[in-house]
């Protein structure tokens, strides 16, 4: 059985799987927890609990540079996506994605096509994961695209992506834009203002709030139809049937609050982490790739292959290091990394690659261990592995 020692030794490095809770929105939730109230009654408990989710709904506004009558919370951007592709399919023939989008993107997309027997078109990366347009181009041209999707940077790489030309080719043939921003949002600046897509989506727990609670952006005056997935109330504008979850969102408002006065001196501080990682790593272990390290990437997020050597042997043999082999919605699939595979790499390299994910509380100590842990265990793993094949 593990012990509270046994977890505070460990090295965090998993934040595209999970972030740390932010002390912020604990405070936040403790204090909502210690009220009663449904945010939908009229009394003053009522208004108290609508109080701390309106509260909740200007700070996210305000990470976002929109309205704060422009967000739907949800229980995460799994829901979120699942709204706004229902939703902006629902006049269309095409809707087209990437092929390195997260399962919450691409299971929908195929769902929602094969229900209404329309056509489904994903976009292929390079191999340093950078979109290529050509197919939507064409699709834009033969026929009625109802809604493009893509990722504003990529849960696996860091990758990001250049929004503004898909936005253009999308908007100009009259498609609506969604983009899944779930490991983008309280890492980089954003501004709704100017990045012009229709919906966004978003997950509180990637920065520093509660796991279940998220939001959907849906640009006002934007047309479609409301799709809701939950009925039986006229809650959230009609988006979302349901008693809010007014602890989750009071975390998410804190939350976001947090990572939108910190967020400059984060981003730097923790590129230069990662930067500290990828050296320590590359020059200990000098055939170990970064993968998309020539594209602009998230400045926390990196992915490394050990060719060779399975990820998650390396794990095993470093359980003191949180780390991923992949996207953490996605263990235990057998098939390897589809976006791995589809930025080039072989079956073998994509299992051979681990991702390290840094966050706000990471320190310089946490990456040195991680660099010397991960070199000790490849090497025990190789090592382990050049035995068994000797005759």
């Amino acid at each position: 059985m593990s012990t509270d020692t046994d977890r505070a030794e460990v090295v965090y490095l998993d934040y595209n799987a999970t972030a740390p809770l932010r002390p912020e929105a604990l405070e936040a939730m403790l204090d909502s927890l210690g009220s009663v109230g449904n945010a939908s009654s009229i009394h003053m408990a009522g208004r108290d609990a609508a109080s701390r989710v309106d509260l909740a709904r200007q700070r996210l506004a305000r990470l976002l540079g929109c309205t704060p009558g422009e967000l739907i919370f949800t229980s995460g951007a799994t829901e979120a996506n699942n709204l706004a592709l229902r939703a902006g399919y629902a006049s269309g023939e095409t809707l087209a994605t990437t092929a390195v989008e997260h399962p919450a993107i691409l299971e929908v997309a195929r769902a929602v096509t094969e229900d209404g027997a329309g056509t489904l078109v994903e976009l292929p990366v390079d191999r340093h994961g950078a979109v290529n347009l050509a197919p939507l181009e064409v699709a834009c041209r033969q026929g009625k695209v109802a809604i493009v999707s893509a990722m504003l940077a990529n849960n696996e790489t860091g990758v990001l992506t250049d929004l503004g030309p898909i936005i253009k080719l999308a908007h100009e043939a009259g498609a609506l834009v969604h983009s899944d921003a779930t490991q983008y949002v309280g890492r980089l600046p954003l501004d709704l203002n100017e990045l012009d897509v229709d919906m966004l989506s978003l997950s509180g727990h990637k920065f520093g709030a509660p796991q279940g609670i998220g939001a959907l952006f849906v640009r006002r005056g934007v047309s479609m139809p409301h799709r809701p997935l939950l009925i039986g109330g006229g809650q959230e504008r009609g988006w979302r049937a349901g008693t809010l979850n007014v602890p989750g969102i009071a975390g998410l408002g804190a939350a976001a609050e947090a990572a939108r006065t910190r967020l400059h001196d984060e981003a730097a501080r923790i590129a230069r982490l990662r930067h500290v990682l990828e050296d320590g790593l590359t020059s200990r272990l000098r055939d170990c790739r970064i993968n998309g390290a020539r594209s602009a990437r998230l400045p926390g997020v990196t992915s490394v292959t050990f060719p060779g050597v399975p990820a998650d042997a390396v794990l095993a043999a470093m359980p003191e290091i949180a780390a991923s082999d992949g996207s953490a919605c996605a263990s235990g699939a057998p098939s390897p990394s589809h976006v791995l595979v589809a930025m080039g790499l072989s079956r073998q390299d994509a299992d051979s690659t681990l991702r390290f994910s840094l966050g706000y509380a990471t320190t310089e100590n946490d990456v040195e261990r991680a660099v010397a842990a991960t070199a000790r265990a490849v090497a025990d793993v190789r090592a382990a592995m050049a035995s068994i094949a000797e005759p």
